[in-house]
């Protein structure tokens, strides 16, 4: 069984459709990119997979489980406020804003959600969180606001939080894309190494390189299509369509 299987979603704005039946199957530890122009599609698949926007039509499985909607007497109803809250904790979503509390330290703002939501002591919770802070290289900056750090270390304060809770899949969306040049690297190591850990991801990200190096398969979304996917190297050294050559012109390794 894929732990994710996503069919022929659709998601409209209105009377724009943004995704038009997309299809994707993620395996246990896999690491897959979607790139794509702006506007294909991308962030909004993985706001779908995460409840973040209800989708109009097809279905996301996550272990098994039906994500946001079920079935009851032939009929396509929503599951309650807290039956999607309780699935938005199998993913952990890490946004291209890094959305850590100001007023908080980055160790209160990694321990929140397991002392709130997954209701651990206080003392189990800080030791987590030190364990995952240290993982992303943030440990001595624990005492520290989110305006006392950097764009790179307050991403990677973020990428802890969301870790903490252990979700079975990690969602990344386009994280470097708030960051100066000079701190995208940090963050990029730091995904790199835990996907090098067999951690299972999904990413947005427009970093062509990156997704070269690190993604098993990359998916390229094409005006709310999956347009062509693939092992990256095949996909960007011989592209099949003409469109992914096309966008491939266009982007730059780093």
């Amino acid at each position: 069984m894929s732990l994710l299987s996503i069919a022929a979603l659709h998601k409209s704005y209105g009377n724009t459709e943004v995704l038009k039946g997309v299809d994707v199957e993620m395996e246990q530890g896999d690491v897959v990119c979607i790139v794509g122009s702006s506007g294909s599609g991308k962030t909004t698949l993985l706001r779908c997979i995460n409840m973040l926007e209800e989708f109009h039509s097809g279905t996301i499985e996550l272990g098994g489980e039906f994500i946001g909607y079920n079935e009851v007497a032939g009929q396509r109803r929503r599951r309650s406020e807290r039956e999607i809250s309780r699935q938005r904790a199998l993913t952990g979503m890490v946004f291209q804003q890094f959305n850590l509390f100001p007023h908080l330290t980055a160790l209160d703002n990694v321990t929140l959600g397991l002392i709130k939501v997954k209701r651990l002591a206080r003392a189990d919770a800080v030791a987590i969180a030190e364990k995952w802070l240290d993982r992303v290289g943030m440990l001595d900056r624990k005492g520290h606001y989110p305006a006392q750090l950097s764009g790179g270390q307050q991403q990677r304060v973020a990428i802890a939080r969301a870790i903490a809770m252990q979700p079975r899949l990690m969602l990344f969306d386009e994280v470097t894309s708030a960051l100066d040049p000079e701190l995208v690297n940090e963050v990029l190591q730091v995904i790199k190494d835990l996907a090098n850990e067999g951690m299972t991801m999904l990413l947005v990200t427009h970093e062509m390189r990156f997704a070269y190096e690190v993604a098993g398969r990359v998916i390229f979304m094409n005006g709310g299509r999956i347009g062509e996917q693939g092992n990256p190297r095949e996909m960007f050294n011989n592209p099949k369509t003409e469109r992914l050559a096309e966008f491939l012109k266009s982007s730059t390794f780093r």
